[in-house]
């Protein structure tokens, strides 16, 4: 169908570019409509070019700029022909859960090796189990093979390997997270200090929210959702009700992790920072208590890009130093405050006892305290006849 294409520059706009493509629609010959906003004229262009090639080989030009959301929804029947009943609630439960809150707001063509890359390390890094990533990323690689099909794109970008190694590795370090933790306070603000150093404009709030994290043993997420109403400076406790999570339409407030909210103490340290925040945000209690320079959402990426983390724990001699271990570092130090491990499963919300036990580690002296007890305990004189009965 012959498809005709014109750019229109906005100077008002963030991405000044639109590039718009009309044609007839052959079976209800009603004049159709698209567009979509670009930040360089040549993208535009680009664009509209990719729309024609895909209209002369006879694809729809709504389907070429559909999201893979909807594009994914218009064709799972196909995409998922041929599968048992059995296996078909597991994939479905992956494009909704996972693919589609991660990469359903891009189209289909903006879908490339790397976004797929960084989406399953964001399952990983979400602790979702083996079966689950292998299915969502399943389900994803069925939805692109029916759009190379279509002509949509020219390969499938979700047959990606390499991902089984970084799950083995996430595993590893759910092990033994205490390897993965900062040492001490002042490594911690050494930390702070270095990122916002190399942030643009200095911007402060960026050590705060590092050791406010830290402090707390909250996941980014969480600690992005926090608001003011959040905080009880009269008994200094947080109420963790919620976490910023990617969607189809961009960064959202969901539920936490564990879907149920958990109190978390606000020590001495963080106290002045809370304070803070509290004021510049006026004492509005739906006001979030960490944002960006700009206002904005803060995710684990925005606070690496922005930070030039991996270049900054590099330089500090914490290489294995991701932002998830800000969680790691304030469990292992409440650990090791004594905290007892069910007060210490609350605080974190864990579903599991298990995870939380990974995070003690008794120190020498209490192993050795732990043999004397047993030591004297053989030793202690006793009837040849087993306990007896005390008198009375």
């Amino acid at each position: 169908m012959p498809v005709r294409g014109d750019v229109e520059h906005r100077t008002d706009r963030a991405q000044p570019f639109r590039a718009r493509v009309r044609w007839t629609d052959p079976t209800t010959m009603q004049r159709r409509s698209k567009s979509e906003s670009f930040d360089s004229e040549r993208s535009a262009r680009a664009w509209i070019e990719r729309v024609q090639q895909l209209a002369t080989a006879g694809v729809d030009p709504l389907t070429a700029t559909l999201t893979l959301a909807a594009y994914g929804d218009s064709v799972m029947p196909l995409a998922l022909r041929g599968l048992e009943a059995k296996t078909l609630d597991p994939y479905l439960a992956g494009w909704r859960h996972r693919v589609v809150p991660t990469l359903g707001h891009l189209s289909v063509r903006m879908v490339t090796n790397g976004t797929v890359d960084r989406a399953v390390q964001t399952w990983i890094a979400d602790e979702c189990s083996r079966s689950t990533v292998k299915n969502s990323l399943a389900v994803l690689v069925r939805v692109l093979e029916q759009a190379v099909r279509d002509g949509l794109v020219d390969r499938n970008p979700a047959r990606v390997t390499g991902w089984q190694y970084a799950f083995r590795q996430a595993e590893d370090e759910l092990d033994d997270p205490r390897s993965l933790a900062l040492p001490d306070w002042q490594s911690l603000t050494r930390l702070a200090d270095a990122l916002v150093a190399r942030s643009a404009g200095h911007f402060r709030g960026w050590g705060d929210l590092v050791i406010f994290g830290a402090c707390t043993a909250a996941r980014i997420g969480e600690v992005s959702g926090c608001r003011v109403g959040d905080i009880d400076t009269d008994r200094w406790l947080w109420t963790v009700r919620r976490q910023t999570t990617p969607s189809p339409g961009g960064l959202v407030d969901k539920g936490t992790k564990g879907k149920r909210a958990r109190s978390v103490p606000l020590i001495v340290e963080v106290r002045d920072v809370v304070q803070q925040r509290i004021e510049a945000a006026g004492g509005r209690p739906d006001a979030r208590l960490f944002t960006g320079p700009r206002g904005g959402r803060i995710t684990t990426a925005v606070l690496r890009d922005a930070t030039h983390w991996d270049d900054v724990v590099t330089e500090l001699g914490f290489e294995h130093l991701r932002r998830h271990g800000l969680r790691h570092t304030g469990l292992t130090w409440l650990a090791d405050a004594g905290v007892p491990v069910h007060v210490l499963r609350k605080i974190a919300g864990h579903g599991s006892l298990t995870t939380t036990q990974r995070y003690l580690h008794p120190d020498s002296r209490a192993v050795t305290a732990a043999g004397d007890s047993l030591t004297a305990f053989l030793r202690a004189p006793r009837s040849p006849d087993g306990p007896q009965k005390t008198a009375g």
